[in-house]
């Protein structure tokens, strides 16, 4: 019962997507009597539509918890002696369950916008949710023709398929959902985008009210992106943090197109600059969303992270993202001549600063779009292409040093027109700090340029992050400027991981029986001993190592070489001591003829300070939204006192 609900709720959900694109259309074209009707209909559709978008989604749930195995979507994803936390999450790590999240989250998003916002024009605010409705029907048609999540099994199954064990993990509870919420805003904020272009109101306000859902989107996307690299970093079992996998820049690409779209509609709403520019990322952005959807469901790679495997439906989502693409450019193109330019500035400038990097960001965009798709353009004419870090990091550095680098100096600029005698003290430090980290690291050893550079510039970034600071009082400065603090902080903290991971990472394979101990960087590490273990749905042998940093007191790792039975596969479980300042990986290997055991042991030093990073610029983006908010509701508060103060002067009189 509960998945025939679901699908009624889906199906009631798509017809209201339709009227309220429909009624948005009418209501922008029919007169002054029809056009308001029709615009009554649109925000209680669009709010409702969200409404039954979630009871679809909660009913999918609900299947899945209590393992309802007629229906195929969980007689294929869950098992009976699955654990329920796994249960419940197998209803989005799939590629039904996952799509009917990114529509309902959709569906939230559209109901959302309809009930609280009210300060565009209302002709723009209907064209903006008649492109959410335009969206999410493309979505809805997927899912109720191509990819129906509540398709029911002739005969129920007795136990189920189970789900992939490498998935059977908290980070995928996580990871996907984090993701999805940021794909949504770039959704919402694309619609802002075409809604604007519609009806040629592209200006601060607008930007203004596009801007919390971009921050929103970014920092969801910097979360799952921070997420799923650590997932792949402990669960995999490979000790790397990032591989370039096409799926991995999947959402790599949105997150830079949304650097860049958050930075420009910034510009847009404090400066009345780049106008032409912040529509153009917001049809970008989305753009990357949707390629990523396309690669992950295509079936045209192959990857842990890839959902689907079928060709057809891959020509759906091919056939949305033209229609979705093909027409926002097409309105782009239409329409871009009738946005004015917006207020000029100086190359010398903040505005400068991020015009600049965000021509960086994009072309960061097309190194890792180009990387990605190059390999999957040569395998259509059989010939197979592999593209990885040689091409991705010393490509991309090129474009992402220089960026760096004018990141530190940007803050400090003024709007408008600056000179860069003014702040020639703050950068003399920053650039004397870089160089001297430099020359420290050059003297240690023998360190590849691409480290070497990244550890200078990440030492230059943190200080200069905090230079925004100088002559303010800290109780004073508002929300906002501390979010881009905490977030250019992060970014050097998260830089500085990587180089060090990159740079001073020792490694070593060895083959030991119990007792003996090996060495690697700073650690000794003994085998105690190797024995079978069993969990919910699985069997594992489990090697017992004691570690010992610098002769210190030991602590126990318990690696180890799982077999899942449902579905059958072996996976590799790491073990992680963590210190301050980096980490021992270990991961247990097979027994050779001669009964000692293959063990695989990393010293990454710093290497957590990648995801302490990635928190961090979160936390700057999650900071800026409530200074914007705050605000916001400030300016508000004044414009009411000021009306209600002209009412009262205007009664007395």
């Amino acid at each position: 019962m509960a998945a025939e609900l679901g699908l009624a709720a889906l199906w009631m959900a798509a017809a209201l997507a339709v009227l309220q694109l429909l009624a948005g259309a009418l209501a922008l074209r029919g007169g002054e009597r029809d056009g308001a009707a029709m615009a009554a209909l649109v925000r209680p559709a669009a709010a409702v539509q969200g409404l039954l978008a979630a009871v679809s989604f909660a009913a999918l749930l609900w299947v899945f918890a209590i393992t309802d195995l007629s229906v195929k979507l969980v007689a294929a994803n869950s098992h009976v002696d699955k654990p329920l936390v796994f249960k419940v999450a197998g209803a989005w790590g799939n590629h039904e369950g996952s799509m009917l999240l990114w529509v309902t989250v959709m569906a939230l998003a559209g109901a959302l916008i309809a009930a609280i916002e009210r300060r565009l024009p209302e002709r723009t605010m209907l064209a903006t949710l008649g492109a959410q409705a335009f969206v999410g029907i493309g979505f809805y048609a997927f899912l109720l023709f191509s990819s129906n999540p509540f398709e029911r099994l002739p005969v129920p199954a007795e136990q189920g398929l189970g789900l992939n064990p490498l998935l059977q993990d908290l980070g995928l509870a996580f990871h996907p959902p984090t993701l999805y919420f940021g794909y949504v805003g770039l959704s919402v904020a694309f619609s802002f985008a075409v809604g604007a272009l519609l009806t040629r109101q592209v200006t601060p306000e607008f930007a203004r009210v596009m801007r919390p859902w971009i921050l929103g989107a970014w920092v969801f996307l910097t979360l799952g992106i921070t997420a799923g690299s650590y997932w792949a970093y402990y669960e995999l079992g490979w000790g790397g943090w990032w591989f370039w996998d096409p799926v991995e820049n999947a959402s790599l690409m949105p997150w830079l197109a949304a650097t860049a779209l958050l930075h420009s509609a910034s510009v847009l709403a404090s400066r009345d600059a780049l106008r032409t520019w912040t529509i153009m990322l917001g049809v970008v952005a989305f753009s990357m969303s949707m390629v990523g959807t396309f690669l992950v469901r295509s079936g045209v790679l192959t990857s842990v992270h890839a959902f689907a495997v079928d060709p057809e439906r891959g020509s759906f989502i091919l056939a949305l993202l033209a229609i979705y693409i093909g027409g926002a450019l097409l309105l782009f193109a239409l329409r871009a001549g009738a946005i004015s330019e917006g207020k000029r500035f100086s190359a010398t400038s903040r505005e400068g600063a991020l015009v600049f990097n965000n021509v960086m960001l994009s072309a960061l965009l097309g190194v890792v779009l180009l990387g990605t798709l190059y390999p999957l353009l040569t395998e259509a004419f059989d010939v197979r292409v592999s593209v990885g870090p040689p091409y991705f990091n010393p490509v991309g550095a090129v474009f992402a040093l220089p960026m760096l680098a004018v990141m530190a100096v940007g803050p400090l600029l003024r709007w408008r027109r600056d000179s860069l005698a003014r702040v020639s003290k703050p950068v003399i430090l920053v650039a004397a700090i870089a160089l001297g980290v430099l020359v420290a690291v050059v003297l240690l050893g023998n360190v590849h340029i691409l480290p070497l550079l990244g550890l200078a510039l990440a030492a230059g970034l943190a200080v200069a992050s905090f230079m925004p600071l100088r002559g303010r009082k800290l109780l004073r400065t508002p929300l906002s400027t501390w979010g881009m603090i905490v977030a250019h902080f992060g970014i050097a903290i998260a830089l500085f991981g990587m180089a060090s991971e990159t740079a001073f990472s020792e490694e070593r394979l060895v083959a030991v029986a119990d007792g003996d101990t090996t060495q690697v960087g700073p650690w000794q590490v003994t085998l105690a001993g190797v024995m079978p273990v069993a969990g919910p749905n699985w069997t594992a042998l489990e090697a017992k190592l004691a570690a010992s940093y610098r002769g210190g007191a030991g602590i126990e790792l318990d690696p180890q070489s799982r077999s899942f039975w449902s579905p059958p596969q072996q996976t590799t479980e790491s073990a992680l001591a963590t210190r301050w300042n980096g980490q021992l990986y270990a991961v247990l290997g097979a027994q050779a003829d001669d009964g000692r055991w293959q063990l695989r042991l990393w010293w990454k030093p710093f290497v957590t300070f990648i995801w302490y990073g990635g928190l961090l610029v979160a936390l700057g983006g999650a900071l800026s939204i409530f200074g914007r908010l705050q605000a916001d509701l400030r300016r508000r508060t004044a414009r009411r006192l000021i009306n209600e103060r002209r009412t009262e002067r205007e009664s007395l009189a």
